[in-house]
Parts: C-alpha cells; structure tokens; sequence
C-alpha cells in the first residue's frame, strides 16, 4: 500500500467536518486552562481528550463492524480502547466521584462554618437553581434527564456524575462536561451577576469577623454528625456525604496527617487527571454535537446564574428584617454554590476591590463550605425523589 493509500484510508476516508468542531473546542478547553489558568487540572485533560477521541482513524477503535458499540441504555461506548475501561471502572459505578469527595473533606476547614453556623442557611439558598433548572428541563426532557441536567446546579462535577449515573440520564456525557467546564468558568459567571444584583452600597457593607474558638472535639464530631443526619433525611445521598465527611475526618482527628496529605494532594490531583481525560470520552462528535448538548449547555448555564442569583437575593431579603450594623453583605451568598474554594474566593476578591479594607474571606469560605454539603444533600433528594 503507497503513503496516498494509506493516508486516505486511514485519514480522509474517516474525516468529518464535524471533528474540526470538537478540535475548537477542545483548543479552547486548552487554552482556557493554559493561558487563563482557569482550572488547568480539569480543562486541560478535557480538552486534550476532546482532540484525541476526534482524530480521523480513531472511530475505528471505537465501532465494531462500522456500528457503534451500545451499552445497555443504547449510549455509544468506547469498549475497544482504554478511555471506556476507565469509564467503566470510575465513573460507571460512581467510584471516581466517591474517591475525589475524600480529597475534598481533606481540604475543607469548616471552622469558619462552625464559628457562625448561621452561615448554613446561605448555602441552601444558593441550590435554588438546581430545583428552577429542573422545571424548566423537564419542558424539554424526560423527567430523570431534565433532574440530571438540574444538578448542574450543584456546581459539584462528582454530584452531577453520580445523580446523572443512577438515574440512567441519555446524556451522561453533556451534563459532566457542563458541569465541570462551568465549574471552571465561575469567576466569568457569577462577578458579573453579582453586581447587577447589587448595589455599591451593599457591596461595601464590611463584616467584622471576630472568631469563636471552635474545639478539636466539635470539628471531630461534626463530620460524624453530618452524616448521620444526612442518613436520616436522605439516604440516597449518605455515601457521598459520607465519603465527603470521612475526608474531613481523616483531616480533624490528628493522629492522620500523612493520610490527610495524601488525600488532599496525590488522590485528588491523581483522580481529577483520570475524571478529565475519561469524560472526554464522552466527547465524540456524534454523541456530542446534538441540539439537545447545547441545551443541556444552555441550561446548566442558566442553572449556574440562578445559583449565585438565589444566594445573594436571600441576603439581601434578610437585611430587610436585620439591624443596622448587623447588615450582611449579599456578595457572600453568591459563595453557597459548591465551588469550592473558587466561590468564595471571588466573593473575597470582589469584596477588597470595593474596599481594601474589607475581608469577605472566612465569611465567604463559610458559606462556600456549607454549599458543598447543601448541593450533595440536594443531589441525594434529588435520587430519593427519582430512583
């Protein structure tokens, strides 16, 4: 076979417009991650997996007998390569997502929550958005894809992987690059929506912080607690808290610093690589590029807004009923959605940009944490309701 042949074989014969697409946007993936630095340890493996499972020539890996392998649910699956092995072995049964949670307890402090618990109620607000989102999808979509879609919301990647997975969602794929692509993308999102929902003068409202001493004991109980709790009002929902408060544990309990470490770095980096590079394997233009992904997009956008919109109307709906001198600054509500630490550090950034002189950090970090444990709770209601 000379060189023509066989590049046209192989190359052109296989070539669709449509892969020059997925190229776009997984270059933009990349250079999100590169040049802006906008959550490389997620965007970059997407990205860059985005390009490989679109390359003319690959399709042959992925199709048996010029049809495409099905899974049970009739979803394209990528059975003849490694990507589908990893698919199936961390993300069909959820143990990816499980695994990263553990890294995520290790790294939160909830001090700042525990010192002001009041601070809870901001971060069920901030899930508005998930339940809004879920009503308008289901206009569009089967009830169990417009709840998978709604959990966009949550802004937690590994809750929207689990809830889209147990529900048997068609569009598995859509909904775990909207989450994690928007995760990403949060300081575009919610700055601008912050400040047409506020005004200069809320901005400006300075918070004291003056901590409350909070035990070791309390931070030891409290992840035990949590779960508990969480397993009493939504059992669905208990193995991610669970894995979620066990990291924290691991964390609090102190006689596990070098297991706390390596949760927090070498397990989470190692797992985030793995969830990047697999769920581009979702990424095949003939999964990916429907009206129904770009819905999906829109909407999990739209999710993202109405979030960060619900956390700061909250806020400012309270500081009709408080004091003055007792006054919230709404910014911090925007900080319930479950990016973390992202969230909360915009909120921060924001805050000292209107004033150098008013930290926001360990009001927003508050709040952002007890956004993580709302949006898993929501996640489990959300499976109670469904499965």
């Amino acid at each position: 076979m000379d060189l023509i042949s066989f590049l046209y074989e192989n190359i052109v014969s296989n070539f669709e417009w449509q892969m020059l697409v997925m190229w776009a946007i997984g270059g933009i993936l990349i250079y999100l991650a590169i040049k802006k630095d906008m959550e490389p340890t997620l965007l970059l493996p997407i990205g860059f997996g985005a390009i490989l499972v679109n390359l003319p020539g690959v399709v042959n890996l992925i199709t048996q007998n010029g049809k495409p392998l099905l899974d049970s649910f009739g979803n394209q699956q990528f059975d003849a390569g490694p990507l589908s092995t990893l698919f199936n072995a961390g993300i069909s049964n959820e143990l990816f997502p499980l695994i990263l949670f553990i890294g995520i307890g290790a790294m939160i402090d909830f001090g700042p929550l525990l010192s002001n618990p009041k601070l809870m109620i901001f971060g069920a607000a901030a899930q508005f958005g998930i339940f809004f989102t879920f009503c308008l999808a289901s206009i569009f979509f089967d009830v169990k894809d417009a709840a998978s879609i709604g959990i966009i919301g949550a802004a937690d990647g590994p809750t929207s992987i689990v809830v889209a997975q147990k529900l048997h969602s068609e569009y598995v794929g859509a909904i775990m690059v909207a989450a994690y692509s928007y995760m990403a993308l949060v300081p575009i999102i919610q700055p601008p929506v912050i400040k047409l929902l506020t005004t200069r003068k809320e901005r400006l409202i300075r918070m004291p912080y003056a901590p409350k001493s909070v035990s070791k004991l309390t931070k030891i109980i409290f992840p035990i607690a949590i779960t508990c709790i969480t397993g009493l009002v939504a059992p669905e929902s208990v193995y991610l808290v669970g894995f979620l408060m066990f990291g924290n544990l691991i964390r609090e309990c102190g006689v596990l610093n070098s297991l706390s470490d390596t949760a927090q770095n070498v397990l989470a980096n190692l797992i985030t690589i793995f969830l990047g590079i697999t769920i581009a394997s979702k990424m095949y233009y003939e999964q990916f590029l429907k009206i129904e992904t770009l819905m999906i997009l829109g909407l999990g956008l739209f999710a993202f807004i109405f979030d960060t919109a619900g956390g700061v109307i909250f806020a400012k709906l309270l500081n009709i009923f408080l004091p003055k001198g007792k006054k919230i600054n709404p910014m911090i509500g925007a900080a319930g959605i479950s990016a973390f630490p992202m969230s909360g550090r915009i909120v921060h950034k924001m805050g000292l940009k209107e004033d150098p002189q008013n930290f926001l950090l360990m009001h927003s970090m508050g709040v952002n944490v007890s956004g993580q444990i709302a949006s898993v709770i929501a996640g489990g209601l959300i499976l109670n309701f469904f499965l």
